[in-house]
């Protein structure tokens, strides 16, 4: 394509966000920015430098940290200063965490910046996150709002931990993704919420294809909107 879209994809954690602007990333052939990794990175540095009720200290962490991502063969890659932390900010404590760390306005503030300059130096992106359609790109070409029951959202985190040996069990990934719905929806700065524009995609009971298409389509129909033509 020979103009850029922004593609906003937001929802709960569990909703498929991830799984979903990876896949219609690589079929638009757009660059897909995993938010959530950001602020995960800076949940950990913050865990490691024992520094989690020290705000000011976090603050100089999200701007003086270098938070590189590369998505290689379907995996966001997540670097800081050089550092590979993949696998790190995946961790439980991470998720038990990362929500306090996202509801500082400083540290949004920050990384909402770097977001908008990674979207600015290419072209074509697919975003996702909690704030994306809302904060970071309200003028965002397509707007997508995934939601899924908790019990499914639990499911696939399970699945998610069980797949990488970390013990934990469906009834505290269960507690703690409620504790996170709950603290993402409620904070003053940049709430999880759906765009008034946004288009709702409930992915409960669908495959990831399915739900993969649907997106596609809706951003089919921007493109023909704006006179944008896809080369297949």
């Amino acid at each position: 394509m020979s103009k850029r879209l922004i593609v906003a994809i937001d929802g709960p954690a569990g909703s498929g966000k991830s799984t979903s602007a990876k896949l219609v990333a690589q079929e638009l052939g757009y660059l897909y920015i995993d938010t959530g990794a950001m602020y995960r990175a800076v949940t950990f540095l913050a865990i490691k430098n024992n520094v989690l009720r020290n705000t000011k200290t976090i603050i100089e962490i999200a701007k003086k940290s270098n938070i590189d991502l590369k998505f290689i063969n379907g995996i966001t890659h997540v670097s800081v200063d050089g550092n590979d932390i993949t696998d790190d900010i995946r961790l439980p404590e991470v998720n038990l965490n990362v929500s306090d760390i996202s509801a500082i306005a400083e540290v949004r503030k920050i990384l909402v910046e770097k977001q908008r300059k990674l979207a600015r130096e290419n072209c074509g992106v697919v975003m996702e996150g909690r704030d994306i359609g809302t904060v970071v790109f309200p003028d965002a070409n397509v707007k997508i709002f995934l939601i899924a029951s908790i019990e499914e959202r639990s499911r696939r985190r399970a699945k998610e931990y069980e797949e990488k040996s970390v013990p934990i069990s469906l009834e505290e990934v269960k507690a703690n993704l409620e504790q996170r719905d709950k603290i993402d929806s409620t904070r003053k700065i940049s709430p999880l919420t759906k765009a008034p524009e946004a288009i709702e995609v409930d992915t409960s009971n669908v495959t990831i294809r399915q739900q993969v298409d649907m997106i596609l389509e809706y951003v089919r129909h921007s493109a023909k909107r704006e006179g944008i033509e896809f080369e297949n």
